[in-house]
């Protein structure tokens, strides 16, 4: 590919005007983008599986011993950004290819087991003649707890197909994103994982805080040119722009999908005995439609794969929200739940007619992630067609909400018997809660409450409710009746005919019972 090798006549960006070194990094992505519409015109080539057996055989725990040696990480001595690699092996059976742009110089980053630690069980492997193996993918540090620690934390993590991940300040891996998400719970469809293939990471400056990478991304039914700007910090954000090219007809396209993990918490039982009260990497999905209504749905386990659809025009954003920030709701030590990020995409070109999709997977326990989020263009991508993507994701610890509407700060549910009146009908009822915090319910008072607008498709409700907390807040409280239908329920709370919180949406079946 033209981009290994140096381009003639583009001085060292890092001497140019803005100007000019903007145009040259946008003459790098087009080389991609060429390349990505030269592989969409020709059949799809698997890559070959060349790794050696002794990498194929490993286990988790093994491969976890094969670390890189921070002190070969790539620029630490010359810029805040540094970049470190990983080991092919285990999961990771087709390497990729990175690339660094220095200034007009392209160089392939070949693979050197001089630049790993072959620990514990993974220490045979130190005898082993690889030769140019390749990477499974990097990782990129930067000092975002500088206070905290004396080295560069990881920031973004690109590995396996097309997921990468990012955290900010104080914050640990949770949730991942991806390039793209293909026919994801499709029922006529097996669902298809595209794979960045290279990258070509620019060389940051001594003091950058910024980082700008290039990835070529391929499957047997698209391909695409990706640009990422990373910057790392509080809220720790990727820019995207992406170019993308069908080979074929492709029946749902999911953008800016995010991938999480929920396995039980407020809105589903823990599956086993467990001294932990939540475990999750998320607890909701929050999304802001273009008719600038904020929309919550807490997330559950369900027994069966569940989709939801919402239906929307030139979205203003949407995300996987984790908005329990208490230890004591989670008490776990090694996971910290409390600090996983929540993660919200901004579209910045308008996407047109379409709808985000909700996907929850059941899941026996925590190793597993089965929760997506993504946008889906009410056009389906034909072969042949181009599409362009741009859009901005990042990590938060706050809702991006920044209106004064009251916000979901729990939803629970359970029976609606009442003890000692077995007997009675409410013994087949179901009583839900949904309680509201927020500087738009300061003021309310008993004399003078919000109001409760509540709608219901499926199934009946019944006792709508509006009751002040202790805390200042209010809870809505309502019965599901019995039935076999399930129940899509929208609520907020209204004062002189305003909203003054945000909608929460739950479909509830009668399975989860």
């Amino acid at each position: 590919m033209r981009l290994n090798m140096a381009f003639c006549g583009v001085a060292l960006l890092g001497s140019l005007p803005l100007s000019v070194a903007l145009a040259a990094e946008d003459e790098h992505f087009q080389e991609v983008i060429d390349r990505a519409e030269e592989l969409a015109a020709t059949p799809y080539s698997a890559p070959e599986d060349t790794l050696p057996e002794a990498l194929h055989d490993i286990s988790y725990d093994t491969y976890r011993q094969i670390r890189f040696d921070p002190e070969k990480a790539y620029w630490k001595d010359e810029s805040d950004i540094n970049l470190q690699l990983f080991h092919s092996g285990f999961l990771f059976t087709t390497p990729v290819t990175l690339n660094i742009i220095d200034g007009d110089d392209v160089s392939t980053l070949p693979f050197s087991a001089d630049d790993y630690r072959y620990d514990g069980d993974a220490a045979p492997l130190a005898d082993e003649e690889f030769g140019d193996i390749g990477h499974a993918g990097f990782r990129l540090h930067y000092p975002l707890n500088e206070h905290e620690n004396e080295y560069a934390d990881e920031f973004a993590v690109f590995l396996g197909s097309n997921y990468f991940r990012l955290v900010g300040e104080g914050q640990v891996y949770g949730l991942s994103t991806r390039g793209l998400a293909v026919n994801t719970a499709q029922a006529d469809q097996e669902e298809e994982f595209p794979a960045f293939r290279e990258f070509w990471l620019y060389k940051p400056g001594e003091e950058a805080g910024q980082i700008t990478l290039l990835a070529l991304l391929d499957s047997p039914s698209i391909t695409g040119a990706y640009r990422f700007v990373l910057t790392p910090g509080e809220s720790t954000v990727a820019e995207v722009e992406a170019e993308l090219f069908a080979r074929e007809d492709i029946a749902k396209l999911g953008v800016a999908p995010l991938t999480s993990m929920f396995t039980f918490g407020d809105t589903t039982q823990a599956p086993y005995d467990d001294f932990r009260p939540l475990v999750h990497d998320s607890d909701g999905l929050l999304i802001n439609n273009g008719q600038d209504e904020w929309i919550w749905r807490p997330l559950h386990n369900p027994e069966a794969l569940r989709v939801s659809s919402f239906t929307d025009s030139d979205p203003k954003g949407f995300g996987l929200m984790q908005r329990e920030r208490d230890f004591n709701r989670y008490l776990d030590l090694e996971a910290n739940y409390h600090r996983r990020p929540s993660q919200w995409v901004q579209p910045l070109e308008q996407w047109g007619p379409g709808h985000v999709e909700l996907v929850e997977i059941p899941t026996p326990d925590e190793t597993h992630d089965n929760i997506v989020a993504y946008w889906v263009s009410e056009d389906a991508m034909s072969a042949g067609e181009h599409r362009r993507l741009h859009y901005r994701t990042f990590t938060l610890n706050e809702s991006p909400n920044a209106s004064q509407l009251a916000q979901v700060v729990r939803t629970r549910h359970g029976q609606a018997i009442v003890p000692g009146d077995e007997g009675e009908e409410s013994s087949e009822q179901r009583q839900i809660i949904v309680d509201f915090e927020g500087p738009s319910l300061s003021g309310l008072s008993a004399d003078m409450p919000p109001e409760l607008a509540i709608e219901n498709q499926g199934g009946e409700i019944a006792l709508p409710q509006v009751k002040p907390l202790p805390d200042g807040g209010w809870r809505a409280t309502f019965r599901i009746l019995p039935g076999d239908a399930p129940s899509d329920i929208r609520l907020h709370l209204t004062h002189d005919d305003k909203a003054v919180s945000e909608t929460w949406n739950y479909v509830w079946y009668p399975s989860d019972e």
